[in-house]
C-alpha cells in the first residue's frame, strides 16, 4: 500500500507542475538556471567519463580479437555500437542520477525543510510549477550532454586502440562506418528523453515530499537515486524491446 501511495503521489505531483504556471519572464530566468546547474555543470564529469570509458571499451574489444582472421575493424564497430546503444544514453543517465539527481533532491528538500516551500504557496505561487517544470524544461537539453558523450566515447577508443598498438586509423574508421544503422541513433535519444523526464521529476518527487530535517534530507538523495537508477533500468529495457526487437 505505500507503494501504490508513493506512485500516486507522484502523478499528483506530475499535474499540478503543469498546472497555474508561473509568470513566464520569472520562468525563464528558472530555466536558464537549471541549464547552468544541471547541464552545463555536468559536461566536465560526463566529457571526462566517456572518454575514457570509450577507450577502456576499445581496448577490451582489442585484446578479445587476437584472432588473425578476424578483422582489426571490428574495434572500431563494437566501440561504436557499445557506446551509441547503451554506454552513452543508459550507464551516463544513471551516473546522471546520482549527480544532478542528488542535487535536484537535496535542493529541493532543504527548501522544504526550512520552509521556503511554505512560503511560496502562501504568496500564491504554485511551488510544483515554480520549482520542478524549469528543471524539466531544462533537461530537454541533456540529449546535448548525450551526444558529447557518444562523441568523445569514440574519440577516446580511437585514441586508446591506435596508440596502443591493436589497429590502424584507417581500420577503425572502416570499423565505426561499417553497417552504420541510423535508427539506432534515434534510438539512443529517444531513450535519452525518456531519461532526461525520469532524471528530472523523480528526484523533485523525493525532496518536495520528505519530512523531518537534515537526516532525512540525505536519506531523500539517497531514495532518489535508487529510485530514479531502478526506473532508467526498467524503461531502457522496455523501450529496447518496443524499438529493437
Amino acid at each position: 500500500m505505500k507503494y501504490l501511495r508513493d506512485i500516486g503521489s507522484y502523478f499528483i505531483m506530475l499535474r499540478k507542475v503543469f498546472s497555474s504556471p508561473t509568470k513566464g519572464s520569472v520562468l525563464r530566468e528558472l530555466i536558464f538556471k537549471e541549464i547552468d546547474d544541471l547541464i552545463i555543470s555536468s559536461l566536465g564529469i560526463v566529457s571526462f567519463i566517456s572518454f575514457f570509458v570509450g577507450g577502456v571499451i576499445a581496448i577490451q574489444t582489442a585484446l578479445n580479437v587476437d584472432n588473425p582472421l578476424i578483422p582489426k575493424s571490428l574495434i572500431g564497430f563494437a566501440t561504436r555500437q557499445s557506446i551509441i546503444l547503451e554506454f552513452a544514453p543508459t550507464f551516463i543517465s544513471i551516473i546522471m542520477a546520482g549527480k544532478v539527481g542528488s542535487f535536484i533532491t537535496s535542493s529541493i528538500g532543504s527548501m522544504r525543510v526550512t520552509e521556503q516551500i511554505d512560503a511560496l504557496e502562501v504568496m500564491g505561487v504554485n511551488s510544483l510549477n515554480y520549482l520542478v517544470f524549469p528543471k524539466i524544461i531544462a533537461l530537454l537539453f541533456y540529449p546535448f550532454l548525450i551526444a558529447i558523450a557518444m562523441f568523445l566515447g569514440i574519440i577516446g577508443g580511437l585514441i586508446a586502440s591506435v596508440y596502443g598498438g591493436f589497429t590502424s586509423i584507417t581500420d577503425f574508421i572502416i570499423g565505426i562506418q561499417d553497417s552504420f544503422t541510423p535508427f539506432h541513433l534515434v534510438y539512443a535519444f529517444i531513450k535519452t528523453f525518456v531519461f532526461a523526464f525520469i532524471i528530472a521529476t523523480i528526484p523533485s518527487w523525493q525532496g518536495y515530499y520528505m519530512r523531518g530535517g537534515a537526516l532525512e534530507v540525505g536519506k531523500a538523495s539517497t531514495n532518489s537515486f535508487v529510485w530514479t537508477s531502478v526506473l532508467i533500468i526498467l524503461t531502457n529495457y522496455i523501450i529496447t524491446q518496443l524499438l529493437l526487437s
